[in-house]
């Protein structure tokens, strides 16, 4: 496969070039992908703008039938997108499948949002004068996406921008480029502007800094890590440029003494080795009540030891490969970190051999930890998780709440008085009771606390507060009749 950047309505090929590499066999070669020169990006900077106005005036009509087309396509070739998505970054093909199917889906909701009523009316506090709400387009988005969710999470970007009336500069990851080329074939197909989307290919450092610092950007959305978005909001100050930002978590699970145990290890298995643990909603700290805590771990690591690991598009495949060998080393190192800090590895934590050569881990369960632990505020995204004790459902909403991220947070329990209390005290942006942290749906809400989420919600009727600025409009009806 050779995959060229989308400037200005055209397919083109860059400066350079990169391997795509698949993870579950390190010979097979993906492809080759080009990387979008300065010039490239200056020209789909300016092709968005001219573009983003013609948008706006085709209507809302035409923008929902374009959405409509794209996440209708994107479902009927959700088994195709799946694959490659599972073939570049690792996760099973069942989740692969399910990545795609619900990207599709992201770009029908917003489809109908198109057609939703943006605005208010008000009645003034003078006479004579009405006055009107409406939401206009902020114009030309940046969305600079992560390698983990390579279609999803560039979907619940994309679909609200194009809904909302503005143009869009994507920038995906290195690592996955294959499955974001896939994307861009079927928006460019569209009866689209030309120039209202673009994909630019290429490092963060190089292509991701010129338009996190260009001035003709009006919003940045951004997925990843906590240092590189802090970098982001410093670029994008000195233009006052509007920031939407999901970035690390730390995610807490409570397993309290009174829950249902097995239910409780399914979930925390679900929820911590899902996606090879390669999720912003993993639960890396499982917090247990004493009284069941053995009997919880035995069943946990029993649990995690049943889990298969292989190439990602094998059907009896549980958990891929990570993502990457620099991704393998670093899981490693905070294994071995975890235990000079004392904690006890109980099952996992070695590199996993398969029939092909990649970068497969074993699943990892740490016990007898600490909350003030490195392997407990460090954001590893690996498969890896830390049971920590506590002696009350008091002290583990403590030790849950010890964190300086805040993105998803789940109970165990059969107490509707603690799910209740846990629902009002608990400091995350999405709080599950008696599910797995990792799982959420399309047309509500997304997004955290403190250092996990900076700007606005993603997702549902939320994400108009980014894609959209308000305008207040006031008009004298004073004057004859006759």
């Amino acid at each position: 496969m050779q995959g060229q950047n989308f400037i200005n309505g055209m397919w083109r090929d860059g400066v350079a070039q990169i391997a795509n590499i698949n993870p579950s066999d390190t010979s097979d070669v993906i492809g080759h992908f080009a990387q979008a020169s300065h010039e490239d990006l200056t020209e789909s900077l300016a092709a968005a703008r001219r573009a983003q106005a013609e948008w706006w005036a085709m209507g809302i009509e035409a923008r929902h039938n374009v959405l409509m087309a794209i996440g209708t396509e994107t479902m009927a070739r959700a088994d195709e997108l799946g694959e490659m998505i599972s073939r570049e970054e690792g996760k099973s093909r069942a989740e692969g499948r399910g990545e795609a199917y619900r990207a599709g889906q992201f770009f029908t909701y917003f489809a109908a949002e198109a057609l939703r009523n943006q605005g208010d009316h008000a009645e003034s506090v003078r006479g004579g004068i009405e006055v009107d709400v409406r939401r206009e387009p902020v114009g030309v988005v940046a969305i600079i996406s992560p390698w983990n969710f390579p279609i999803a999470t560039p979907a619940w970007k994309i679909a609200p921008a194009l809904a909302f009336g503005n143009a869009v500069i994507w920038k995906p990851a290195n690592l996955t480029p294959a499955s974001a080329v896939m994307l861009t074939e079927i928006i460019a197909r569209q009866n689209i502007p030309k120039g209202l989307f673009n994909l630019v290919v290429g490092a963060g450092g190089a292509i991701g800094q010129a338009l996190v610092e260009s001035a003709a950007v009006d919003a940045i959305s951004f997925t990843g890590s906590v240092p590189v978005g802090r970098a982001i909001a410093a670029s994008a100050i000195p233009n006052m440029t509007k920031l939407q930002m999901e970035m690390g978590s730390k995610n807490p699970m409570l397993v309290m003494e009174d829950c249902d145990l097995d239910l409780a290890v399914a979930h925390s298995v679900n929820a911590a080795f899902g996606g090879t643990g390669q999720k912003c909603t993993a639960a890396s700290r499982l917090i247990v009540h004493e009284k069941i805590h053995d009997a919880f771990v035995e069943k946990l690591v029993a649990a995690t030891n049943k889990l298969v690991v292989g190439p990602a598009l094998d059907s009896a495949t549980q958990i891929g490969p990570v993502v990457s060998e620099a991704q393998l080393n670093s899981n490693l190192d905070y294994i071995a970190l975890g235990q000079s800090e004392g904690a006890e590895l109980l099952c996992g934590g070695t590199r996993a051999e398969a029939e092909t050569t990649g970068y497969f881990m074993r699943p990892a369960v740490f016990a007898k930890t600490r909350n003030d632990m490195r392997i407990n505020r460090e954001e590893m995204f690996a498969p890896i998780t830390s049971v920590i004790k506590v002696g009350s459902y008091a002290e583990g909403l403590d030790v849950a709440n010890d964190s300086e991220f805040g993105l998803t947070a789940g109970i165990m329990t059969k107490s509707l008085a603690r799910a209740a209390h846990f629902r009002a005290h608990m400091r995350a942006g999405c709080v599950m009771v008696n599910l797995p942290t990792a799982g959420t749906d399309y047309h509500v809400p997304f997004g955290g606390r403190g250092a996990t989420s900076y700007g606005p919600r993603e997702q549902g009727r939320y994400a108009a507060e980014f894609y959209t600025t308000v305008k207040t409009s006031y008009l004298g009806v004073t004057g004859d009749l006759e």
